[in-house]
Order: structure tokens, then sequence, then C-alpha cells
């Protein structure tokens, strides 16, 4: 007796039909897609609740349907005949247990990252989800990702929120899923082992990196790949070429898994650095240097590493400017040695130093240029504007980079900002900085004037907009409208955020300073 297959309840009035999957006399099994739908929500496809050979299809493409429209005719397979599968359960009950309905809470797992944010949600309470679809978007530092369900079952709780911050390990939700029953001894069938599904994962790898190098030149036609109009809008929507997917359902139809899985190797592939060719470079030559001569192998230290990271990320993801410029310290600096001879006098221990003045000068004009101490926001929408001035001091240390905080420059004098960033600068060179030390920073300055040079590009401590570099201070003929006169001129490198800066304000900023240093000197007399 033939089968009716009736379209499910699909959360909406009616639907078109977009793509018919199967033919007449084609062999189903379940879940097999049928058709595809699209309504005003979504498109999806309606997969076979049994298994048979198609009989009669009875809807054409194009038609509009709605729940519990008749769509084909099957004819049972011959193992499923009453008697058989009758036969079929009464063995069953002898071998299975009874299922058991339980509460399975769902964990975020290993991400690769330490914290990740919350972006979507995809489920509500009541949903019955399954394997592999996703529950969640989350965002980190090196990527966005969604998290498939472990398990299928109704969804019970939502223990995470969006925006929220969460760490691996984190519960993510509450389900209730049926504990499957032992069926080793009824189900003889073979199943995937570790050594096919390595096989596997290898080849989706190579497959990968192969489709990556091919990015910029000829792209294959993917109108012929075997996919339903909702894998096509996914593949849309993360820019993936169909051509390069491998499929795994029947007759190689590519699912919506195919993508995400592909997506994923992608991603690990070009962050691992596997392959450069997806960002138009060549691959990192591998050389042995021993060829040439001599060589010794030295560790990176822990603070290398992870300042490498961050600055090649802010050098890639922000779109640098610097501008050069000059500002004259001639008096300035003749100010600074006579207040130095005054503290020694007073055994005070304070020694002042260019720097701490170009501070409190710096915190002045961020104060009246509010966007360079600012941040932008996560969706790249808006700017975050801060009412407190911490300035970041690189400091050089034995083990790599370090960037100490002072904090509330603005409300502090020449004398505390002497002492609190002489006190960081120990912490810094002995190792000792806290989180607290480290964290907070509205601008950065670096100054390389001990050391030598004219000028260099320093990169963006992000999330800040700014970066002030200092080099040497060297004696200059300056014009004055008269003759030349010998002045002391500080070079000034200013590099900035371009999506928050743009070069008018880079320019005023650096005229600003020109301003503010006039006030600090004025204010060092007035004590």
């Amino acid at each position: 007796m033939a089968i009716e297959i009736h379209l499910p309840d699909i959360g909406t009035d009616a639907a078109d039909v977009t793509e018919i999957l199967v033919s007449i006399g084609e062999q189903v099994e379940v879940d097999t897609p049928l058709i595809s739908i699209e309504g005003d929500k979504a498109a999806m496809e309606i997969p076979s609740p049994k298994s048979g050979t198609v009989k009669e299809i009875k809807i054409a493409v194009g038609d509009s349907v709605s729940t519990d429209t008749l769509i084909l005719m099957l004819n049972p397979n011959e193992e499923d005949e009453p008697d058989k599968i009758e036969c079929q359960a009464v063995q069953g009950e002898k071998e299975l247990d009874k299922p058991n309905i339980i509460s399975k809470e769902l964990y975020l797992p290993d991400v690769g990252a330490d914290e990740v944010t919350v972006t979507e949600i995809h489920v509500e309470v009541g949903d019955q989800v399954e394997i592999e679809q996703p529950i969640i978007s989350v965002e980190g530092d090196k990527a966005a990702m969604e998290i498939p369900s472990t398990h299928s079952g109704k969804i019970i709780k939502i223990s995470v929120a969006i925006g929220e911050s969460i760490s691996s390990g984190v519960k993510v939700l509450v389900m209730e899923t049926v504990e499957l029953p032992d069926i080793k001894k009824v189900n003889s069938a073979p199943s995937s082992t570790p050594q096919n599904q390595d096989l596997r994962q290898t080849s989706d790898q190579k497959q990968v990196q192969q489709s990556i190098k091919k990015t910029g030149g000829f792209v294959e036609n993917q109108e012929f790949a075997h996919a339903s109009p909702s894998v096509r809008r996914i593949a849309r929507e993360f820019g993936v070429n169909l051509a390069n997917v491998r499929g795994s359902g029947r007759k190689g139809r590519i699912i919506k898994e195919d993508v995400q899985n592909y997506v994923k190797e992608a991603l690990r592939v070009l962050e691992s650095g596997d392959s450069g060719e997806g960002l138009g470079l060549l691959p990192w030559p591998d050389v042995d240097f021993n060829q040439f001569g001599e060589t010794e192998t030295e560790k990176l230290s822990k603070i290398k590493k992870l300042t490498g990271g961050n600055l090649h990320r802010n050098w890639v993801r922000i779109p640098h400017v610097t501008q050069w410029d000059e500002l004259d310290v001639t008096e300035l600096e003749a100010l600074r040695k006579k207040l130095n001879a005054s503290e020694a006098k007073k055994e005070s221990g304070i020694k002042f130093t260019l720097l701490v003045f170009v501070m409190k000068a710096v915190a002045k004009a961020l104060q009246k240029l509010p966007p360079m101490n600012s941040s932008l926001s996560n969706d790249e929408q808006s700017i975050i504007l801060k009412k407190y001035v911490n300035i970041g001091i690189a400091v050089n240390t034995p083990n790599g980079l370090v960037v100490p905080v002072v904090r509330n420059v603005h409300e502090k004098n020449c004398v505390q900002l002497t002492k609190d960033l002489r006190d960081l600068s120990t912490k810094a060179r002995d190792g000792k900085l806290t989180k607290n030390d480290i964290t907070g920073g509205t601008f950065t300055i670096s100054s390389l004037g001990g050391l030598g040079g004219t000028s260099f590009t320093p990169i963006i401590n992000a999330p800040e907009v700014g970066i002030l570099g200092l080099s040497r201070t060297d004696q200059k003929p300056v014009w004055n409208n008269d003759t030349f006169v010998a002045r002391l001129m500080l070079p000034m490198s200013l590099s900035y955020d371009h999506r928050v800066i743009d070069g008018a304000d880079g320019v005023n900023f650096l005229n600003l300073l020109k301003e503010t240093i006039v006030t600090v000197k004025e204010e060092l007399e007035a004590q």
C-alpha cells in the first residue's frame, strides 16, 4: 500500500516550491531531502519521514504549498511491510532497553580563545534541535563562529545572553533528549571508523588548501554544484564558491554542514599559516639557513610572542596614517635642567624628563580633541569618547616590549607623573607589572629619544586610535623671520586610525601639542 507524504508544519502559512529533489522510481531513505521550499522567513529542505520508492509526485516547482499538502506517494520497501516490521519490533523489544528522557547540559567547547562574546542565539526555549544544528554564534579575537549542538532534543533553558562574554566550559543551554539504547547487537551495519574520519578530514583539509590557492585566479562554475537554494544562500553569505565544496549528501549533494565545515577549515588554514595564498601572498619560505653557515636557534620570550601577535593584528586590521612634525623644546629643556638642579639640592629624588612634560601636554591636547582619546565600537558604527586620560608608555625590557599605563594624567602634576613613571618603569624591568598596570590606556607614547633616530612609524595599540612616537632631540637652524637661529627640536611621529581620525584632525592634534607644551612650561615656571 502506497504511503502518502505530506508537508509538515513549516512555521508559515504558505511557501513556494523551488526545487524537487527526487524523481519517480527513485529509492529514498528516512531524512532524504524531497523538495526545497521558500517562504517569507526562510528557505528549507523537506526530508522524507519514511523510506521507499517514489511512486508519484503530487506537486510541481512554483506551486504554493502549506502545512499538510500532499507532496508525493511512496511504495514501501519490502522490509518495511507490516508483518516484518512487527516481527522486528518484537525482536527489538528483547534486545533493546527502553529509551529514557534525560536532561542534558550543553557547554561551550574549546574555541581556541580565552574568551568570546555571544553575538547571536539561534534557538529558543521549546525548539527541537538536531545534532550539529547551530545554537549560538560567538566572536573572539581571531574569528567568529557558530557553535553546533552536540545532541538532539528539546530546548528547556538558555543560560547565556547576547553580548555576554563566555569561556570554554560555560553552560550554554539545557535540553531534554532521548538516551539512546544499546543497539550494537541489532545494528550490524559498518559505522564510520576513526580511520575513515581521519581520511575524510585530511581530504577536506587538502580540498580547502587547494581551493584557497585558486583565489584570485579562475573560479570554477558553481552553478553546476548540486545544492538547494537555502544552501546556496548560506554559501553567498560566506563568499564560498560551491564548486570547491565536496558534498556529503546523497549523490554528492552539498548540504549546509558541508559549507559550514568548509568555512571552518578555511579559517583554520589561514590563521595557522598553512597557506598565505588566500590573502594573495606567497607562502612563507622554508629555508635551511645551516647551508649558508653556522646558526643558533633562540626561543622567543612569552612577552615577545604576545606582543608580536598583537602588533601584527593591529597593523593588518587598522588603516594606519602617520604624520611627522617637530616640537621646539629649547626653553623647556633649559627649564628642565634648572628644575632638576633645584630638586637635586633638596635631595627629593625627583628627576624630570622631557617625556613627562610631553605626557602632560598630550593629556591637554587629548581633552581638546576628544576623538583622539576614543575607541571604535566593535560594530564600527560609533566611537566611545573617554572622559579620562590614561597614557601608556612603551618600555623596552630584557624580555620584550611592554606598555604600562599611567592613569589620570590630566589630573596630576609633573612631580606625581615623574614618580608614577619611575615606579612603573621599575616594575616593568623587574617583570612585576600587574594586570591593572597594563590595562585601561586611552593613548600611547613610544619614546626612542634615548636610543637615536629621527622618525619612525609607531603601531597603534588597539583599541586605542592614536600613538605618538618621540625621537632624539637635535639642534637645528630655524628661520625666525630675520635670521637662522639654533633651536632644540623634538621629532614627533603620530600614527592614528584613519577610520576615526582624518588627516585634518591629525594635523590639528600636532598643532595642539605645540600650544599645550607652552602651557606646561608656564605652569612649571609658576610653581
